[in-house]
Parts: structure tokens; C-alpha cells; sequence
């Protein structure tokens, strides 16, 4: 093998035109070239599917956020509410409890949080579903069962001043159908279902 100057230093400029060249490609064309099909193709999701009321912006469509009066941890009943959240809805400090199903502190939480649910909306705790007491993996789901969204219906509507029907109407409106017809759950994004909202009772 030849280890002469001459041949080291071919080497080592090879190595250097590599390194450049694999550099300008992946490290500068291709995130450029995703960013500009993601911004002209995807725009909407490429940017955080911000939603925007009256130019200022309001949340994310991905991302849960608290419905409480303001100042305070209790729930406000002018708006849908969302899942339980073990993070706080912090983006930066997602994920579940980590509890399993026969934990007790589980339990305990679930049979506390159904009572709280129940009372709030003023119906029995047998009407209350799953994910309005339990949190999802993530713990900033955006989105509830039509089941809860439509338990809420009679609550908002009362609190906003509004019929029945017509807060049935819009949940309506808002329940997003199975992704491709077959994957997911039907669903109702909380933060878009209380925008809609806010237009009903302040046009």
C-alpha cells in the first residue's frame, strides 16, 4: 500500500470533496427542497396548523390546550372542554401517566374525574365516556369522541345563551369522519368546535 505524501493528501482531498459535496446535498439542497414543497403543497401543516381569530392566533389544530376560567384551574362552561391532560397541556412535556389500567392512583383519578365530568354537565356518571376521564398517550390531544362533545351540548348551550340545537348543529358540523373511511375514530377538534363557537355568540 502506498503511504506517500503524494498519495495521503489525494486521499484527504478526495475525503474533503466527499464530505462537501455530501454536505451541500444533504445538509443544505434536500431540507431546502422539503421546506419548499412542505410550504407550497402543505402549508397549513408545514407551519403548525395555527389557527388565527381576527389575525391573532389562538392554538394549534394538533395540539390540546386548556378551556378554564381565566386565572383559575376550574373548567369554564361557556366552551367545550378537551381530554384529561397529565402534562398540564404542555407541548414540551408530553406523554401519559405511565399507569396501568388496575393501578390504583389510576382508578382513584378516573372515579374522581367521572364524578367531576358528571356533575359539570349535570348528567349521570353511566353517561360519561371513556375519554372525557382518561388522558391519551400524548396528553395534548386536540380532539374528543362525538360521545363527549355531545354530552357538553346542553352545558354550552345554556351557559352561551344559545338552543340546544343549535350547539348540536355545530358539534355536528365539527365531527371529522374516520381518516381514508377506515382508520381512526370519528372526532371533534375542541379548539375549531369552540371557535365556531365564539362566531355563534359573537357574530
Amino acid at each position: 500500500m502506498d503511504f506517500s505524501v503524494a498519495n495521503t493528501g489525494r486521499l484527504l482531498w478526495a475525503a474533503l470533496r466527499m464530505l462537501l459535496a455530501l454536505t451541500a446535498v444533504t445538509g443544505i439542497a434536500y431540507p431546502l427542497l422539503v421546506t419548499g414543497i412542505g410550504q407550497v403543497a402543505l402549508h397549513d401543516q408545514a407551519n403548525g396548523s395555527v389557527v388565527k381569530v381576527d389575525g391573532k392566533e389562538v392554538g394549534s389544530r394538533l395540539i390540546g390546550q386548556s378551556w378554564n376560567v381565566p386565572g383559575t384551574d376550574r373548567p369554564d362552561p361557556h366552551w367545550f372542554q378537551g381530554r384529561p391532560s397529565n402534562s398540564g397541556y404542555d407541548p414540551l412535556a408530553t406523554g401519559s401517566s405511565q399507569l396501568g389500567a388496575s393501578d390504583p392512583r389510576l382508578v382513584k383519578a378516573v372515579k374522581e374525574a367521572r364524578t367531576q365530568v358528571a356533575d359539570f354537565n349535570g348528567v349521570p356518571e353511566s353517561a360519561v365516556p371513556t375519554d372525557a376521564v382518561t388522558g391519551s398517550g400524548s396528553a395534548i390531544d386536540p380532539d374528543i369522541s362525538p360521545a363527549y362533545a355531545h354530552l357538553q351540548v346542553h352545558r354550552v348551550a345554556q351557559a352561551n345563551g344559545l338552543s340546544v340545537a343549535q350547539v348540536q348543529k355545530l358539534v355536528k358540523e365539527h365531527t371529522q369522519g374516520r381518516t381514508a373511511g377506515f382508520m381512526d375514530q370519528q372526532r371533534v377538534n375542541v379548539l375549531e368546535v369552540n371557535v365556531a363557537l365564539k362566531e355563534l355568540v359573537h357574530p
